[in-house]
């Protein structure tokens, strides 16, 4: 197996033997992240995704035999170093993506290990993978971020390119095992706004008593040149980020639902 060495702290670059029983693949990862859940976290970008979403930004995932292999051991050799911020910062580590539960042996083991160091363990998915493949890795999962893409089954099938009710299998099943979720709502003007749509998620959110908030994540084109060097056509060119006040308005629909909003 292999040893990875950094380029910079956030992307592997070449690597050395080192034998171990259990590997995956990687894209990338983030060593003072602060936006995949609580605190300061070491984020680990997993490769491969099924899912075809307009605005992803970073597409360069997909591809599920690209990236670095790596072990767990190895990650968890990178993740002790970093190990003082993240307790002081009440962080932790973050497995997204691509899609983390594509390699649900790898990612269970990497949280599995963090657990033992007493490390915080955040899962970032969209549930769209198999359920039964999946339910090992979250007993090992503090935090799952859920990313419900829109709520509209035709809306949802035209964003991705797969159904949504996988995914909505899979946040009932966080409900029944009461694992603490935090929603991810991506907002893209003229596509996931649609007042109707937003409303039915707001319902179906408001019923899931494990659901700590729900973050609104507005459009953004940052990964659009991504899509340019892969020769991918982007869908969002003439899509603008949403204004304050739009952001505003879906804000309230899930205050209405006594959603916490962040």
């Amino acid at each position: 197996m292999t040893t990875p060495i950094y380029e910079s702290p956030n992307r592997f670059v070449q690597t050395v033997s080192q034998p171990s029983q259990i590997s995956g693949h990687i894209h990338s990862v983030e060593t003072c992240g602060t936006v995949d859940g609580p605190g300061i976290r070491f984020v680990i970008f997993t490769q491969g995704c099924l899912l075809r979403c307009f605005y992803c930004h970073n597409p360069d995932t997909r591809d599920t035999a690209g990236g670095i292999k790596t072990t767990p051991e190895e990650l968890i050799t990178e993740i002790e170093k970093y190990r003082s911020y993240m307790q002081f910062s009440g962080g932790g580590v973050t497995i997204s993506g691509g899609e983390p539960l594509l390699q649900p042996e790898f990612v269970r083991e990497i949280f599995r290990r963090c657990q033992e160091l007493q490390i915080h363990t955040a899962l970032d998915t969209s549930g769209f993978p198999d359920l039964t493949a999946s339910k090992p890795v979250l007993e090992f999962v503090d935090l799952v971020l859920l990313d419900i893409k829109s709520f509209d089954p035709t809306t949802y099938l035209h964003l991705t390119g797969v159904s949504v009710e996988p995914t909505l299998r899979f946040a009932e099943y966080l409900r029944e095992i009461n694992k603490p979720t935090w929603i991810r709502f991506v907002l893209v003007p003229n596509l996931t706004d649609a007042p109707e749509n937003v409303n039915k998620l707001a319902e179906f959110v408001s019923k899931l008593p494990n659901v700590e908030k729900l973050e609104i994540l507005p459009f953004h084109k940052l990964g659009e040149y991504k899509w340019h060097q892969l020769g991918y056509h982007y869908e969002l060119a003439n899509t603008q980020p949403p204004t304050a006040e739009e952001i505003q308005k879906v804000k309230d629909i899930f205050i209405s639902h006594g959603i916490q909003v962040q």
